[in-house]
């Protein structure tokens, strides 16, 4: 495992906002405050020293504002982007006698504000997006039209997911709640069913749990970050077989007198109405969660202690200046980068073969980090999932809903890594002031030990 921050002309030294991997060929399209999007192709590092670089391959350019998110399609064939102003471009991939070239196939007009996340549905047909205008747009986009509105938010959307089984999509805003909605379809008078997303669950408060002697009445606390936070991106993500959702900036209380931590929640798909874990962040709060595209072999004989699945899934947690990576075996993460950039992370992306993880950030620049072969563990292989058939027919069934982690290992070592970082960071920091160079990362490998505490939450009301 090797990386670094890759200190190239990315968008013209104004911030990165956005960056994804494309499914098949593994370029990586960037976008930022300098209205273009950028294609780049990853070059594996040269040296046990070295981390990977990025070539430039062409630009794209028809947004008149700063592209806030963008996402290719499963299929690859298609490419969206969301900007400033309601912004809503539909690329599409052509092949020319010299390769491939993007054009514009529509623009999609609805938001009338900055549109901040999105995503695809597994079959391409449809596109979910997040505003400032307070809503959610799922969008037929063979037609280029609304299919539905989403707008129970009070506040800035600031990320939604597309769960890959179709029943669900989830939806994240500064009105600190996130929102589950599932798809009861509608007939049409021709006879012809259409999807159709209502409320299921609205995920706000939780009690706090006090002693069974305790004779003070127990408070519901937020679960979620309010406006305040210094963001525009809280990007969730459900697991690849849409067995588990990860939702970011999470902000907890054990008791009413401690303090609050930044966490990321776990929300089994048996229960959507609670989180069944958290993934606890130290100082600054979580933004973005992305999976591994890749299907990992278990590292032991058994499934891991709270996710009871017959395989690994590995992905990764961005703070506002950190990153974690976690799979589903091991209880703590496997791995943390802490120093990572001078100005907040805003977006993060796997190639399609898991080779290279590759994040963004307000200050310019984006860091690329390059995996051996070894380092994720083996792939998930055909006989192992004929196998296993049985096991995943209810993947997290037993996942303990009633139990939320929390480590104080990686906190030490997220810790233990900026201290390590700091000294290289003063010495970087009249060279960044002149658009030089970006602090180097410092990866801290965690112990696979169990956690030395475990918190029980108490339950949501739905």
């Amino acid at each position: 495992m090797r990386g670094g921050t890759v200190q190239i002309n990315w968008h013209d030294t104004k911030p990165v906002l956005t960056l994804d991997f494309h499914p098949k060929s593994g370029l990586l399209a960037t976008g930022g405050a300098d209205f273009d999007i950028k294609l780049w192709q990853i070059n594996p590092s040269e040296g046990e020293n070295k981390g990977p670089t990025a070539s430039y391959q062409s630009s794209l350019t028809y947004h008149g504002s700063a592209v806030n998110v963008l996402r290719f399609s499963p299929s690859g064939g298609l490419l969206a982007s969301g900007a400033d102003g309601g912004e809503l471009i539909i690329w599409k991939l052509h092949p020319t006698d010299v390769g491939q070239t993007w054009k514009v196939l529509k623009s999609l007009s609805f938001h009338r504000k900055d549109v901040l996340d999105m995503e695809w549905s597994t079959d391409d047909a449809h596109l979910i997006t997040g505003s400032v205008d307070n809503s959610c747009i799922i969008w037929d986009v063979c037609k280029g039209s609304v299919h539905q509105i989403l707008d129970g938010h009070l506040h800035y959307v600031q990320g939604v997911s597309w769960d890959p089984l179709g029943h669900y999509v989830a939806s994240l805003s500064s009105d600190r709640t996130c929102r589950i909605y599932g798809n009861k379809p509608l007939t049409t008078s021709k006879g012809l069913k259409t999807s159709n997303y209502a409320a299921q669950h609205v995920i706000t408060k939780a009690e706090q749990q006090l002693p069974a002697d305790s004779k003070i009445l127990s408070t519901k606390t937020h679960l979620f970050h309010d406006e305040t936070l210094p963001s525009f991106f809280r990007r969730l993500a459900w697991s690849p077989d849409g067995s588990f959702l990860v939702v970011p900036a999470g902000s907890y209380k054990f008791s009413s007198t401690s303090d609050s931590v930044n966490t990321a929640y776990i929300f089994s798909r048996k229960d959507l109405s609670r989180p069944a874990l958290q993934l606890p962040a130290s100082g600054k709060p979580v933004i973005a969660v992305r999976f591994c595209p890749i299907v990992f072999s278990l590292r032991a004989h058994k499934s891991g202690e709270f996710f009871k699945l017959p395989y690994r899934y590995v992905f990764a947690v961005a703070t506002l200046n950190s990153l974690y990576i976690y799979d589903t075996e091991s209880v703590p993460p496997i791995a943390i980068f802490a120093g990572l950039h001078y100005a907040a992370i805003t977006d993060i992306s796997w190639s399609p073969d898991a080779k290279y993880l590759a994040l963004s950030s307000q200050d310019g620049y984006c860091t690329l980090v390059e995996f051996d072969r070894d380092d994720l563990g083996s792939p998930f292989t055909i006989s192992e999932a004929e196998k296993a058939k049985d096991e995943i027919k209810n993947p997290v069934d037993q996942v303990p809903t009633e139990v939320i982690n929390t480590t104080s290992t990686d906190v030490e070592a997220e810790s233990k890594a900026e201290a390590e970082s700091k000294a290289d960071r003063n010495k970087k920091e009249t060279e960044a002031s002149e658009g030089k160079a970006s602090p180097n990362p410092v990866s801290v490998p965690v112990s696979n030990k169990p956690a030395k505490r475990r918190i029980t939450p108490m339950a949501i009301d739905p």
